[in-house]
């Protein structure tokens, strides 16, 4: 936020000139940070989005990962950078006081305020044990966007009694990411079976005709089950992210 502009629409607001309606609407266009010229930072994702700008870690040179990590926690609550290689972590660590690494997903976050009121809504599954990392990339996501995530793992179709057995869960949730890969048969028997809508998150798991995790992709979006949406191979970020948004809106939250 540069002052100038922060300026003018307080002096606005002053004058009745401008409503407080108008003026937030204001700062959620402001002028992002540059940083020595290698990122722009959007400190008000937050006031457009509901949640900050998150770092996509992988190829950033840790000194940059770091930098860019150190001035979003100082205007926001909670901060979460995606793809950190543990080799980047431990470079890191020590000039990040208070975040926390989970190397199987590979995420660094910072939450200021791990108390605060979460919102049921939101349950996680995996058709195998292989996809649990991409699965927590999704959980942590959603968790830190204000949501209370519950996690069923290694429930898929070639033994569909462990899933029905979860039935009344799923059954519950009012959003639902099914993570899978091989065939990627999971999200379409699980909307086959509930009324939330279920995010698909293709895994690049599986042998060789799997092609990387392409099959499954394909095979979620051909899926004949209604209500079913797709984000990208091992995009686990991305179906957290969106279920988050989707149990906020639900529950009448709004934008932090």
């Amino acid at each position: 936020m540069f002052e100038s502009d922060l300026r003018l629409i307080l002096e606005s607001i002053q004058k009745n000139e401008v409503s407080v309606e108008q003026a937030l609407e204001q700062f959620k266009h402001l002028p992002y940070e540059s940083l020595d010229q290698f990122a722009n930072l959007d400190h008000h994702r937050t006031l457009r989005k509901g949640f900050p700008e998150v770092i996509y870690g992988e190829g950033k040179p840790p000194d940059q990962l770091a930098k860019i990590f150190l001035q979003l926690a100082g205007r926001n609550p909670r901060v979460m950078a995606t793809r950190v290689s543990p080799e980047t972590y431990q470079n890191i660590r020590d000039q990040l006081p208070g975040a926390v690494y989970l190397p199987r997903p590979r995420v660094m976050y910072l939450d200021k305020e791990p108390q605060r009121c979460k919102k049921e809504g939101v349950v996680v599954v995996t058709a195998g044990t292989v996809d649990i990392p991409v699965a927590e990339e999704a959980a942590i996501t959603a968790d830190l966007m204000g949501s209370q995530v519950e996690c069923i793992f290694d429930v898929g179709v070639a033994g569909l009694h462990r899933l029905l057995d979860r039935l009344p869960i799923l059954q519950k949730a009012r959003v639902i990411v099914a993570v899978a890969g091989m065939e990627g048969a999971l999200p379409s028997v699980i909307s086959g079976l509930v009324a939330a809508p279920v995010i698909a998150v293709p895994t690049s798991a599986g042998y060789g005709a799997s092609f990387g995790g392409l099959a499954a992709l394909l095979a979620m979006l051909n899926s004949c089950a209604n209500g079913v949406a797709v984000v990208n191979i091992d995009n686990g970020f991305g179906a957290g992210y969106m279920a988050g948004t989707i149990n906020r809106i639900a529950t009448g939250g709004e934008a932090e």
